[in-house]
């Protein structure tokens, strides 16, 4: 019988990657703890890290100012393809 994958929204990679990052948390703590891979929450960790350096990701963002960059660039995008 194939796994099902499960989806996390932005807000819970957040934390978990949070877990690590602000409390201390070893990766088997907190895979044991949110019951999820180690593979997975080393990317979320990697991906929050760089946002909090100033990269934007391509995929979702998971920090609020990340967020609104994407935003921004999703909005100048649009804008920028208005015919006048």
């Amino acid at each position: 019988m194939a796994k099902q994958s499960r989806t996390f929204t932005a807000q819970v990679k957040f934390e978990a990657a949070s877990l690590i990052i602000n409390q201390n948390y070893s990766y088997l703590e907190a895979c044991r703890a949110l019951d999820i891979g180690e593979t997975v929450l080393r990317r979320w960790v990697s991906q929050l890290r760089e946002e909090r350096g100033g990269q934007t990701p391509k995929s979702v963002a998971l920090t609020p100012e990340q967020k609104r960059i994407q935003e921004l660039e999703a909005r100048v995008s649009r804008l920028g393809s208005v015919v006048i």
